[in-house]
């Protein structure tokens, strides 16, 4: 994924502590029922597409630009079907980030799936019974929520005290 811009000038002063940020992943569905992959070129392994909202920028907003600008597909958010405060990670150089996923299910209207930046490595439709053996869990995860009819999934909560 890459570092936006705000993110860059926020390390900048804040050094490689750890930074809470919103995330925002993208379950894409044709109509066929297919779910859209990419290989991620960070990985190697193929996921569903994600990324950091801009400053500003709503969640669905984010998943339709996220979609476009890696995969080249057109899509329109349907609904929010996960929220998941992931575990922190580190990267490579240090800097050390902990998300809020909000998933969203979205539907394909056009353009046509091809790897369309640097941060992908091949651009797939897969059937919800075919999907690769490498994706990661949290994808497979993802997609069994937009797949279902259910209420957007979240995390219970613990009483305090209980």
């Amino acid at each position: 994924m890459a570092t936006p811009d705000f993110i860059r000038e926020l390390r900048a002063t804040a050094g490689q502590q750890l930074l809470f940020l919103p995330g925002v992943s993208a379950v894409v569905v044709d109509g066929g029922g297919r779910v859209l992959l990419h290989r991620r070129a960070d990985t190697g392994r193929w996921s569903i597409v994600g990324g950091i909202p801009e400053p500003g920028e709503q969640p669905a907003r984010t998943a339709v630009r996220e979609v476009y600008e890696e995969t080249g597909v057109v899509c329109t958010a349907e609904r929010v079907v996960g929220v998941e405060g992931l575990d922190p990670i580190q990267y490579p150089n240090g800097d050390r980030c902990q998300f809020m996923d909000i998933a969203l299910r979205c539907r394909a209207t056009g353009g046509e799936a091809r790897v369309n930046d640097d941060e992908g490595l091949e651009v797939g439709w897969f059937e919800p019974d075919g999907l690769p053996a490498d994706l990661e869990d949290f994808a497979r995860h993802r997609i069994r929520l937009a797949l279902s009819d259910g209420p957007t999934w979240f995390a219970e909560a613990a009483v305090p005290g209980a």
